[in-house]
């Protein structure tokens, strides 16, 4: 490399508009998966400092709800703008600091754009019903208000979509947001704030505070989840963060938008269209180095097609480019730290004791030792058990035999988690079953597509383990909101409901 991974980073970051003293000379170090270089010494914010970006944005938000709607998705339609203008070096760093390939580092900024003008058409757009009433001279309606302030915790694989998604809506709903970026992937939530400032600043009578970035440990996000004054927090990671978070959050009558694990599995049926499942199946299990929470991590292919089929994904696991994701036209980067590799290492091992065939899996040297690459691995197992039941973030897919469809859902849905899901078959009854009520029990079905690469005009989320948040589009901004039932009497008596007589004297 020309230059070091650091150099690089300063280099971005000052061209994205961060201030130089808010990644230098600080106790909290970061670091780039792709060599596992130091790149950024960052000031963590305290209590005190936490305690102040609540309030500041509690008032923030009592300025905002005042203003229009359309007027709130002007601000947002100008972050749009910003972000496009700045796709290529937010998309570059989200590579440094995430390890994602250089097209899916632009994807994730490709969709904070899209949202964002989700968010725009939605402004025009927060309507309410208009109910009949059973009482003459009677109106009866919803209508729906701005919430307060949003917390925003974010993960590391998803480093800056995750707020977008979030952010954008709450916004135009007249909410103020607080967002706490994962330790491992500060600078750019640093570098969307500043982009998100310049936006506020063209906007020009916006109130102070009303996004903010708090960067730190686990501190922050308790204090986030504890406050009466952040009525919503929408918190992305594992499943045991969720089972923290969601009784806390709940304790106190917040709400809470959890978007969790996702031990996701495609079902390959007899008339599948091979090639395209195979494509399908590679990027959703391999893409982002299994570091998805849509990541397709089980595979059940039926007996009649597991032949043809799987001795080809495993050629492909064997020889899928392996790289630095700055410097090479790799598919695969690196995992993000020491400890996701000793976590894949350790599941290939149980899945060895359980019965399991491990094709893959090794280290491979990309690079100085402080990096941590890996070669995806596709595993035959005999049946659904053991670390196949749960799910390590990591390029493990584990590959079943079935015989009926039937058994195939059952043991699909046989996990606590339930996000995303997809099954390949040409045959309309096997599709139509997989995505009725009998089918899929998670909160994304697909049918011959895989289980990654959701667009931003559906809700996001899934059931059970995975928390049961929406997130993004459809109706998902009503999250974001209060509703409120109205009646209106606009005639000269006063009927009650149901028939009820209460005559006073």
């Amino acid at each position: 490399m020309s230059q070091s991974i650091a150099a690089r980073t300063t280099e971005l970051l000052t061209r994205l508009g961060v201030e130089s003293d808010a990644y230098t000379g600080g106790t909290l170090a970061s670091f780039s998966p792709v060599t596992g270089e130091e790149v950024a010494r960052l000031k963590p914010h305290s209590a005190e400092d936490t305690r102040q970006a609540i309030a500041s944005a509690r008032a923030a938000f009592e300025a905002w709800r005042t203003v229009p709607a359309p007027r709130r998705g002007e601000l947002v339609r100008l972050l749009g703008e910003e972000l496009r203008a700045a796709k290529d070096d937010l998309g570059r760093l989200v590579s440094i600091e995430a390890g994602k390939i250089p097209s899916e580092g632009l994807g994730e900024v490709q969709e904070m754009i899209d949202i964002c003008d989700f968010a725009v058409g939605l402004s025009r757009q927060l309507y309410g019903l208009t109910i009949a009433s059973e009482r003459p001279g009677h109106r009866m309606m919803e209508t729906w208000h701005p919430l307060g302030v949003v917390g925003v915790i974010s993960a590391f694989n998803f480093p800056v979509a995750v707020w977008s998604w979030n952010a954008a809506l709450a916004l135009v709903c007249g909410n103020a947001v607080v967002w706490k970026p994962s330790e491992k992937t500060p600078l750019t939530a640093l570098a969307t704030q500043a982009i998100f400032d310049r936006a506020l600043a063209r906007f020009g009578d916006a109130p102070k505070g009303l996004s903010q970035v708090l960067i730190g440990g686990p501190d922050i996000g308790e204090a986030l989840v504890a406050s009466h004054d952040v009525p919503l927090i929408s918190a992305t990671g594992s499943t045991r963060m969720g089972r923290i978070v969601g009784p806390k959050v709940a304790e106190r009558f917040g709400r809470s938008i959890l978007e969790l694990g996702g031990n996701n599995a495609g079902i390959v049926c007899p008339s599948a269209d091979l090639d395209m499942a195979l494509r399908a199946i590679a990027f959703g299990a391999m893409g982002t180095a299994g570091q998805r929470c849509t990541t397709l991590r089980r595979l059940f292919v039926h007996d009649s097609v597991y032949d043809a089929l799987v001795p080809r994904l495993i050629k492909a696991y064997g020889s899928v480019s392996i790289g630095n994701p700055l410097d090479s036209g790799a598919l695969v980067g690196p995992l993000v730290d020491g400890q996701a590799f000793q976590a894949m290492q350790d599941a290939l091992q149980a899945a060895k004791a359980a019965g399991g065939t491990v094709h893959g899996g090794e280290r491979v040297s990309v690079g100085p030792d402080t990096a941590f690459y890996a070669r995806p691995a596709l595993v035959e197992m005999p049946e659904q058990t053991g670390p196949v039941l749960e799910e390590t973030f990591a390029p493990i897919l584990y590959v079943m035999k079935y015989s009926d469809l039937a058994e195939a859902i059952r043991l699909h849905n046989a996990v606590g988690a339930g996000l995303s899901s997809s099954i390949f078959t040409l045959d309309l009854r096997e599709a139509e079953t997989f995505v009725s009520a009998a089918g899929s029990d998670c909160g994304i079905a697909n049918v011959n597509i895989g289980t990654s690469g959701a667009e931003i005009g559906g809700a996001f989320g899934g059931e059970k383990e995975t928390g049961g948040g929406r997130e993004s589009g459809s109706d998902a901004w009503k999250g974001y909101m209060r509703r409120q039932t109205n009646t209106i009497n606009y005639s000269t008596q006063l009927p009650l409901a149901q028939g009820v007589v209460f005559d006073i004297e």
